[in-house]
């Protein structure tokens, strides 16, 4: 009798496969599936290779999430397909995203906790500090749920159950926000005042 050949990932494999290509996986989440994936992970790159992506696994902070492969050196060589899309950020999402990086580095150096919970009012606060005085303070601090919203639309915080106004910033913002980005912040929001009050002065 004869076989069909079998296609696509074992079994095993699309249990793992297919929640990573629809966001991040955390260990907390599903001990189970980050079990079965520190086993298979091997195969997972493998297989996730061939689409032109690359799995970013970080047993101590316990999340992993597929992103694209690098782009080849050669200038000559065909840019790879791309999977995930970049997706441009707005300004005031970069500065928040900038500001809970630093926040969270901090509160690691603290070592009082594993998670950092902040308020919506926090997080205001932390806009403020690097506003100029005059509306455009009072548009932008208005505006924090909004780009609160986006920033966990992306995946870096998530809001408490039954506390709206509680988000908690997840570990995952390190994989994106690297140390050496870090050590670059105080340039970075030397420019980010620059263009608040370059704003403020179209008003």
């Amino acid at each position: 009798m004869d076989e069909t050949p079998a296609t696509g990932p074992a079994p095993e494999l699309s249990a793992l496969v297919v929640p990573l290509l629809k966001g991040v996986l955390y260990r907390d989440d599903d001990t189970a599936r980050w079990s079965a994936l520190l086993q298979l992970q091997g195969r997972v790159r493998d297989h996730m290779a061939v689409l032109g992506l690359e799995l970013s696994l970080d047993e101590a902070e316990g999340y992993a999430f597929l992103r694209s492969q690098p782009d080849s050196e050669d200038p000559a060589a065909p840019a790879p397909p791309r999977l995930v899309a970049r997706r441009p950020l707005s300004f005031p999402v970069s500065l928040l995203l900038a500001l809970l990086r630093k926040k969270l580095a901090e509160f690691d150096a603290a070592g009082s906790d594993t998670r950092l919970i902040l308020s919506r009012d926090d997080v205001a606060e932390m806009l403020r500090v690097f506003l100029p005085a005059g509306s455009n303070e009072t548009r932008l601090v208005d505006q924090v749920d909004t780009h609160l919203n986006k920033v966990a639309e992306l995946g870096f915080v998530r809001r408490l159950r039954g506390q709206e106004h509680m988000i908690e910033v997840l570990r995952i913002l390190k994989a994106f926000v690297d140390a050496q980005w870090l050590g670059e912040f105080d340039a970075r929001l030397t420019e980010y005042r620059k263009q608040l009050e370059g704003a403020a002065g179209d008003e």
